[in-house]
């Protein structure tokens, strides 16, 4: 199965995701199974653009308008092709030290833990796998990303996808979460 993982779209009132999206993405996101995003759409009308490209599954986000906090849950949890998959905004968390990561990923009982906020790319292995995938839209001091993940065999890869003008280019990783000797 493969995914897309979005977060930190912020698009403000009046715009368009999909105006703001490379179109080598956007054919990325069309060819996925699913679409994760880890929240801070800010719009509704962000979350629907997104929504309309293929199966969403979302958490809000701390900037979301109060109808995308309403609709969407904080965290959630799910499973794809056996691996348990948690999805957050943010919570008392740093990029910088992944200690808070781990555990929050070993409370919420998944292998994989997919957050937003720091608008950067993060892909790091332990017992867990913890991804971020920054920001398509507002990288700030990064190049505009995105994560694609590949779900086959209860292994997980995939890679960094980060986005300039209309192409983009790869940093790949694998993690197969229930086999110690890969971590």
């Amino acid at each position: 199965m493969n995914l897309i993982l979005l977060s930190d779209t912020h698009i403000k009132q009046g715009q368009s995701l999909l105006s703001r999206l490379p179109e080598e993405l956007i054919s990325i996101i069309k060819s996925c199974d699913l679409i994760i995003h880890a929240g801070d759409f800010e719009t509704l009308v962000c979350y629907n653009e997104l929504d309309s490209l293929g199966k969403l599954v979302a958490v809000h986000g701390d900037t979301d308008s109060p109808e995308l906090m309403k609709l969407l849950p904080e965290r959630k949890v799910i499973k794809v092709e056996g691996i348990n998959i948690g999805i957050i905004h943010k919570g008392q968390l740093t990029s910088e030290n992944t200690d808070g990561l781990r555990y929050l990923a070993k409370e919420m009982g998944v292998d994989v833990l997919i957050f937003g906020h720091f608008h950067h790319p993060i892909a790091h292995k332990s017992e867990v796998l913890l991804l971020s995938p920054g920001s398509a839209t507002v990288p700030g001091i990064a190049e505009p990303s995105a994560i694609g993940l590949e779900i086959k065999n209860k292994s997980v890869t995939g890679k960094i996808i980060r986005c300039k003008d209309n192409s983009c280019t790869y940093f790949e990783f694998q993690k197969s979460p229930h086999l110690k000797d890969n971590v």
